[in-house]
């Protein structure tokens, strides 16, 4: 069956979908988990193939990381779809309502976004996230992952699949049968099937599928994060918050990739920041003000401050002050997150007001850049994009609104 093929029975399957109860619709997000618990030694072995694989082709270790799926991960898949189960039906909710003076009752009522698109790459996870989240919001759903990570993805798929036939909605989800690069193309210009698409990868990716989709684009862009360290800040605060925002889970998009730091705290912070680092073998690229505290310290790069570096690898810049701290980050975001790490009111209300990113955090971790950890239940990924949704997708974000308006005869003059 060829992909346009796949997508058009997506979109038939899916024209049910605003009309489930949200009961039916929880029964199945818990069957899926159910299902992902019982074939867990299955997708174990399905994702040892993609490692070998991964190993193979030399990719890092943040990335092989990225597309481990352990016994802990499967179970966390499986907890994702209960929460996402327990979630609002947002579908059908009635945002907005009032009368007319001519006695007209308006509504906007939410209604599902149509068939969405996801490109993605390395982490099998998006494919239940995806899933669990477009399903419940109403949405038909196609899915492109990684070569990297084909036969997880086709397992899971296939396991939800499962438990969408008993209700016969199996092609309300759909993967593309291969890896080649023309399905993305193709995908990215099937405007008869999909509503939007949302690409979720590294730089190259994004900018591809910005060049040649016709489909409206979503972009999960690049996670250039950036924290600052004020001369207000509690040393220990800071030094434990900027390695945890590096190192906890470096593969990720919201992994801090630049630190910037007040001239007047960095005697008393990068000392030990830099002995921390060298533990938990985190490389250094810092200005020659920071290479002056280690000869550890590669000198720093422009290019370094433009990278997303998904591994152990961090550029470190100290600044005169705050607006200089703010001018680099505008200089070099991704508009995904950025931190400071103050305890002065002042400057904590200016960086938020200068910064237009998806996520201004206060004195915590980038890491807190997220649907799960801000509340949403599972997050379809993070959007860099001002319209539609910026930053974490969850399932109010896969929906938008319809006007309902109701009337007792009023005819327009």
């Amino acid at each position: 069956m060829t992909l346009k093929q796949l997508g058009q029975r997506t979109k038939q399957a899916s024209k049910t979908l605003p009309t489930l109860s949200t009961e039916i619709k929880q029964s199945i997000l818990k069957r899926m988990a159910a299902n992902i618990l019982k074939a867990s030694d299955d997708i174990k072995a399905e994702n040892l193939k993609d490692l070998e694989g991964a190993r193979e082709q030399g990719l890092s270790s943040a990335m092989i990381d990225r597309l481990t799926l352990t016994d802990e991960r499967i179970s966390a898949m499986a907890d994702s779809l209960l929460e996402v189960a327990g979630l609002e039906d947002p579908v059908g909710a009635i945002t907005e309502e009032y009368t007319r003076p001519n006695g007209l009752l308006i509504q906007r009522r939410r209604i599902p976004l149509g068939v969405i698109g996801v490109i993605y790459e390395s982490r099998p996870n998006v494919t239940v996230e995806a899933a669990s989240l477009c399903f419940y919001a109403g949405n038909g759903l196609m899915l492109r992952g990684g070569s990297e990570a084909f036969h997880s993805n086709q397992i899971l798929v296939q396991i939800l699949k499962s438990s969408l036939a008993e209700h016969g909605l199996e092609d309300v989800i759909n993967m593309a049968p291969t890896t080649d690069r023309s399905s993305v193309d193709e995908l990215a210009k099937m405007n008869e099937v999909l509503d939007v698409i949302i690409p979720r990868g590294g730089e190259g990716l994004i900018r591809h599928i910005y060049e040649i989709a016709t489909v409206p684009v979503i972009a999960h862009y690049k996670g250039n994060c950036h924290m600052f360290i004020d001369q207000s800040a509690i040393v220990e605060n800071a030094v434990s918050i900027a390695m945890n925002s590096k190192a906890q889970r470096p593969g990720v998009c919201n992994a801090l990739e630049t630190l910037l730091v007040h001239e007047n705290i960095a005697g008393q912070f990068l000392p030990e920041f830099l002995s921390e680092a060298q533990k938990q073998h985190v490389e250094i690229r810092g200005c020659s003000k920071t290479q002056a505290f280690s000869e550890n310290v590669i000198p720093v790069t422009h290019e370094d401050f433009d990278t997303e570096f998904l591994d152990l690898i961090l550029a470190v810049k100290v600044v005169p002050d705050l607006p200089a701290a703010i001018n680099h980050i505008q200089t070099y975001t991704s508009d995904h997150t950025e931190v400071i790490v103050s305890e002065d009111k002042e400057n904590i209300e200016t960086f938020i007001k200068a910064l237009d990113s998806s996520a201004i955090i206060v004195n915590a971790s980038t890491r807190f850049n997220d649907g799960g950890q801000l509340g949403l239940g599972a997050e379809i990924g993070i959007s860099t994009t001002k319209l539609h949704s910026f930053g974490p997708m969850g399932l109010r974000e896969l929906t938008t609104t319809k006007f309902v308006v109701t009337g007792s005869g009023q005819l327009r003059i």
